[in-house]
C-alpha cells in the first residue's frame, strides 16, 4: 500500500509519487536475500516553469525498517578469567530491520533535531528501554545493539544511495538479507529543502514465509507444545542414528 502527503497544505510545496518494486517478499528455502527497488518521481505544483525543480533543490531520504520487537541486550565482562553475563537493559521496541539511503549525507540535509524526529540515520534510531537507566549506560547499549545488527547486516545506511535524475525522478536500492525476519516493513520516503520536510511518502512491505518453512512457522506457533516434542523427537533420533553410524566404522 503506498500513500503520499504533503509536508504542508500551502500548494506550493511538491508532492511525492513513489513505487516500490514488490510489496510483497516471499521466503522460501535457500532464500539468498533480496534487493527492493524503491524509486518515484516529485512533482512541482507550481508548473515546470515556476521555481526549483526537484534534482536542483530538492534531497530524498529513504528510511526501511520492520518489524518492531522487545529485545532484551545482555554485556559480557571477564570475571576470574571467565567471561560471564553482567549489566544487561531491555528495550521496548526496536525495529529487526533498518535501513536509511540519502542522496547526500543526513548531516549536511536536516539539523539534529529533524533526523531524530524522522530518524533518519542509525545516529537518530529511537529505542524505547523499560525501566530507569542511566543515560549514559543507555547510549552504550544502544550503540551495541546497533552494532551487533550492523555486523550481522540487519541494519545499514548510505549516503548518496539515493540517485535523482531528469531534476524529478529518484530511486533507491536497499538490500534485504537471507536472515531478515518475516512480517510488515514501512518504506517511508521524505523530500527535504533547505533543511526542512516538504513532503513524505509511505510504502508497505510484506515478508513472509511460503511452502514448507510456512508450514513449519504456523505449526511453531499454533501448536508449540507439539512443536517442541516433535522438536526433541528428531534429536533424539538424529543422536541415535549418528551414535549406530560411529560404531559401524
Amino acid at each position: 500500500m503506498l500513500s503520499a502527503q504533503s509536508a504542508n497544505n500551502s500548494g506550493r510545496d511538491p508532492i511525492l509519487v513513489p513505487e516500490i518494486s514488490q510489496d510483497e517478499v516471499q521466503v522460501r528455502q535457500g532464500f539468498i536475500g533480496t534487493e527492493l527497488l524503491l524509486f518515484g518521481a516529485i512533482l512541482d505544483p507550481r508548473g515546470e516553469g515556476g521555481g526549483v525543480r526537484a534534482g536542483e533543490g530538492y534531497d530524498i531520504v529513504v528510511v526501511l525498517k520492520g518489524p518492531s520487537q522487545a529485545i532484551r541486550l545482555r554485556e559480557k565482562d571477564r570475571v576470574a578469567g571467565i567471561w560471564m553475563n553482567a549489566d544487561s537493559t531491555a528495550f521496548r521496541s526496536a525495529p529487526a530491520y533498518f535501513a536509511v539511503e540519502s542522496s547526500r549525507p543526513v548531516s549536511e540535509i536536516v539539523d539534529e533535531r529533524t533526523a531524530i524526529i524522522y530518524e533518519l540515520g542509525l545516529d537518530y534510531l529511537q529505542l524505547s528501554p523499560t525501566g530507569e537507566i542511566d543515560p549514559e549506560e543507555q547510549t552504550r547499549f544502544a550503540s551495541g545493539l546497533v552494532e551487533l545488527r550492523r555486523g550481522q547486516g540487519l541494519y545499514r545506511e548510505e549516503a548518496g544511495g539515493v540517485e535523482i535524475s531528469e531534476d524529478v525522478l529518484y530511486q533507491a536500492r536497499i538490500y534485504l538479507p537471507s536472515n531478515v525476519q518475516t512480517g510488515k516493513y514501512t518504506a517511508e520516503t521524505f523530500a527535504i529543502s533547505d533543511g526542512r520536510v516538504i513532503a513524505s511518502a509511505i510504502a508497505d512491505v510484506e515478508v513472509r514465509k511460503v511452502g514448507f518453512e510456512r508450514f513449519i512457522e504456523v505449526f511453531a506457533q499454533q501448536q508449540s507444545l507439539l512443536y517442541g516434542l516433535v522438536a526433541v523427537f528428531i534429536s533424539v533420533l538424529m543422536g541415535w542414528l549418528a551414535g549406530r553410524l560411529f560404531a559401524l566404522i
